[in-house]
């Protein structure tokens, strides 16, 4: 585990040598965890990012399992599949430091003693088909933050579906939830600048694999604006951006 997720970056050469092409290149399978602390909590550059878009470049022909869990329960089950799935796939969890603390992200113990891992996680509000007119998919800790807005601004309106896991893309999952709301418009919502994060591999990949399930509407994209560094120095920044970004989210 990196004390926090840029600290990786150090060992990046560890991770393309040994862990996201040993088994195409030597047959050497592994079921190793790497646990990445990445959320945008305004504590700077480096406390931040864990790279998303870095592994998922790496990601390809079924190599290894990327995911960024949103609850207690989703994580235990993500770890339990991974010691008994086989083959062996390493897998690289992105662990967001702020849902040790927030009540919101808690869970019953019928949560974690039953169901299974779900790389995609429905609306737990239920909101009526008919009158959601927006639907989000959001992964991590930005997730609360909008179910806070929407809470707040009693908008029923918008649906938040949870994407759990990057990599191998659900995009069936995706579709399926989708499907519920054929009259609504579709946004992908993240914490980082738009050419970092789960974006850059969701554009690529994510429009084509819902198209070839029947699912044709444009993927629009709500993020910070494209940047060198991973987020700003200044809380107050951070602060202004998280408002602007959450509020962008939900404008019309």
């Amino acid at each position: 585990e990196a004390q926090f997720g840029d600290f990786a970056n150090g060992a990046q050469t560890i991770t393309d040598e040994f862990i996201s092409s040993s088994e195409q290149k030597w047959n050497q399978r592994s079921s190793v965890v790497l646990l990445l602390p990445h959320g945008y909590e305004g504590q700077g550059p480096d406390h931040s990012s864990a790279r998303i878009e870095r592994y998922l470049q790496l990601c390809a022909q079924d190599n290894m399992t990327v995911a960024h869990p949103s609850t207690p329960a989703s994580y235990f089950h993500l770890l339990r599949r991974q010691a008994y799935a086989r083959p062996r796939k390493p897998l690289i969890v992105f662990t967001p430091k702020q849902l040790l603390r927030r009540k919101e992200a808690q869970g019953q113990v019928a949560d974690f003693t039953t169901g299974r891992f779900e790389p995609v996680l429905p609306d737990h509000t239920q909101p009526d088909p008919s009158g959601v007119a927006r639907v989000i998919i959001a992964s991590g800790r930005v997730v609360y933050d909008l179910e806070a807005y929407r809470a707040k601004t009693e908008d029923t309106a918008t649906a938040i579906i949870r994407l759990e896991q990057y990599y191998p893309l659900p995009a069936g999952e995706i579709a399926r939830e989708l499907a519920r709301y054929p009259d609504a418009d579709v946004v992908w919502v993240q914490d980082e600048p738009r050419n970092q994060g789960g974006w850059p591999f969701l554009a690529l990949n994510l429009p084509a694999e819902l198209a070839a399930r029947g699912e044709d509407r444009p993927l629009k994209v709500v993020s910070r604006p494209e940047s060198a560094a991973p987020s700003t120095g200044s809380s107050k920044v951070h602060a202004a951006e998280q408002e602007e970004l959450v509020t962008s989210a939900f404008a019309r």
